[in-house]
Parts: C-alpha cells; sequence; structure tokens
C-alpha cells in the first residue's frame, strides 16, 4: 500500500513538472530575440533619412498624375513643362492651410510645391492643395525675349528645362545680389539672351506663368566682385569656386592659371578677393588676390 501510494505522488510530480515545462516554453519563445532584427523597434519609428536639406524652390502647377508605388507625381508646371517630383511620409501635405495627407493628392489638383533636390532627383518638402490658382518662383538664365509678345523664355536652373512666362505691362522688375549697385533703373531692356534672373509668377486661367516680379541677378559684361573662401580648387581645368560670406553662396569663377602668377598659392580655405566678368554664361576672372588670414591676438 506504501509502494502504490508513493507511485501516485510520484507520478503526479512529473506531470506538475511537465505541464510548468509546456507552459513556460511559449513565453520563453516570445522572449526570444527575432532574427528580423524588428523586435524592440519603437512603434511608428521611421526608417526614412531626414529630409534633404538646401536651398528651396517654389514651383507651381497642375498635379497631372500620381504614382503611389514610387511614390511621385507629375507636375504640369506654369510655363509649359512637366516635372517628376518625389514625396513620402517626410513631406508636409496641405490643402487650403490645412493638414492633409499623401491620400489626399489627386490629379488636377493646382498645387504650390517647395522643392529640393535629392542628389539627381526633386523632392518635396511641402505640397500646398489650393482652391486658388498657385504662385511659385523659378532663377535660371534667359535665352529669349519676345517684345512684341511680352514673352520671355527661360532655362530653369533647377530642372535644365526652357520655360515661358508672360511679362504684362505693369510688371516689377528689380536689381539684387550685386547687381544692385547699379544706378540704372531695372526693365525689360536687362532680358537679354544669357542675363541671370529670378522670376516670381502666377498663373492664369490657361495655366500659363504670369510673371509678376523679375529681379536681375547679372548681365552679360558686366563686373563683379566676390570675397571669401576658397571651397574648391582645379588648376588644371582653372575653375575656382568661392564662397562669399555676403550671401552664403557658392560662385564657380574661371581663370587661367598661366595668366595669374598668384595661382600658385591657391588652395582651399584660402581667403581670396576675385574680380570677374560674367559673360553671359560664366564667371571668368581678371584679377585674383590672396589675402593673408587676419592675426589672432595671443591671450
Amino acid at each position: 500500500m506504501c509502494r502504490f501510494l508513493a507511485l501516485v505522488i510520484l507520478s503526479s510530480v512529473a506531470f506538475a513538472q511537465l505541464s510548468s515545462s509546456a507552459q513556460s516554453k511559449p513565453a520563453q519563445d516570445q522572449a526570444a530575440p527575432s532574427t528580423s532584427g524588428l523586435v524592440g523597434a519603437p512603434a511608428g519609428a521611421s526608417s526614412l533619412p531626414p529630409a534633404p536639406k538646401g536651398k528651396s524652390t517654389v514651383i507651381g502647377g497642375a498635379i497631372r498624375g500620381v504614382d503611389r508605388v514610387r511614390d511621385q507625381l507629375t507636375l504640369d508646371v506654369f510655363g509649359g513643362r512637366s516635372l517628376k517630383v518625389l514625396f513620402d511620409e517626410r513631406t508636409h501635405i496641405y490643402r487650403d492651410g490645412v493638414k492633409g495627407s499623401m491620400g489626399d493628392l489627386r490629379a488636377g489638383d493646382h498645387v504650390s510645391v517647395e522643392t529640393v533636390l535629392d542628389g539627381t532627383t526633386v523632392f518635396a518638402r511641402s505640397i500646398h492643395m489650393l482652391s486658388e490658382l498657385p504662385r511659385g518662383d523659378s532663377q535660371g538664365q534667359v535665352t529669349d525675349y519676345n517684345f512684341a509678345d511680352h514673352e520671355l523664355t527661360m532655362l530653369d536652373a533647377q530642372s535644365r528645362q526652357l520655360v515661358k512666362f508672360r511679362v504684362p505691362d505693369g510688371t516689377a522688375f528689380v536689381r539684387q545680389g550685386q547687381a544692385a549697385t547699379s544706378a540704372v533703373e531695372p526693365g525689360p531692356g536687362d532680358l537679354v539672351t544669357g542675363t541671370l534672373i529670378s522670376v516670381k509668377f502666377q498663373s492664369d486661367n490657361k495655366g500659363h506663368g504670369v510673371a509678376s516680379q523679375v529681379a536681375i541677378l547679372a548681365t552679360p559684361g558686366t563686373a563683379f566682385v566676390f570675397a571669401g573662401n576658397v571651397a574648391s580648387l582645379d588648376l588644371h581645368s582653372g575653375l575656382l569656386v568661392v564662397v562669399d560670406p555676403r550671401d552664403d553662396k557658392r560662385y564657380d569663377v574661371f581663370f587661367d592659371s598661366a595668366r595669374f602668377p598668384v595661382s600658385r598659392d591657391l588652395h582651399e580655405g584660402a581667403d581670396v578677393m576675385v574680380t570677374a566678368d560674367f559673360d553671359g554664361a560664366r564667371y571668368v576672372a581678371n584679377a585674383i588676390t590672396v589675402r593673408p588670414k587676419a592675426m589672432v591676438p595671443e591671450r
């Protein structure tokens, strides 16, 4: 009888241990690390890098189509061209100032898009869907201006495509940058081939770009003075890139190293003053001075 009771007790203990092991195994399996590396990631965390930085450009137009597989939209830009623009969850989307989502993007919407270059592609920082016709701005180089039709053709600096704007009577003309030092009033006469300009525009009911302001940045034959640090130097091709602290912009200046003995003193980081002529295509140096670094007094 004692042996029978002992056998029953031992069997009960073994069954309890097996049950305990079976119950604890799923918990252990759940606690095991995942080979995918996703376990433990914060909910809603994005794998996307920060949005690209740099100078942005506002482009107005109408959405022709939305590719939700490639996260890309085709924009019919006012001025007669189309542009592929990438977007994703980093893009801020609004409709008449109210926060929206990517699902709100529809073909036919009039939009104003703040774009920035991401490598060789155009990325949308923000997209504003508008009930009214949008406005925008563009910068580039004049290729033609028809005085009879008031039609301006410009090579856009960002897309490298030709765009057209109507420049009606009453359009504001201003000079910006170093061109602002000129005492001559700006006007349509400055729109010669090769002139660098910036255009603020809005669309008309037919989707054509209409200039509201044209800023003259540089006209062929104008002399410029750049003072700042050398950001890049290529003596073989004769290219000097200067960052001017007055506007924090980079200027590509071409020069013939054989004409400038001072070029042997040039190096990245050097403080220089360069006088250059704008020939309608590029800045060409006619004087280069390497300035000594300011002495820092000892303490």
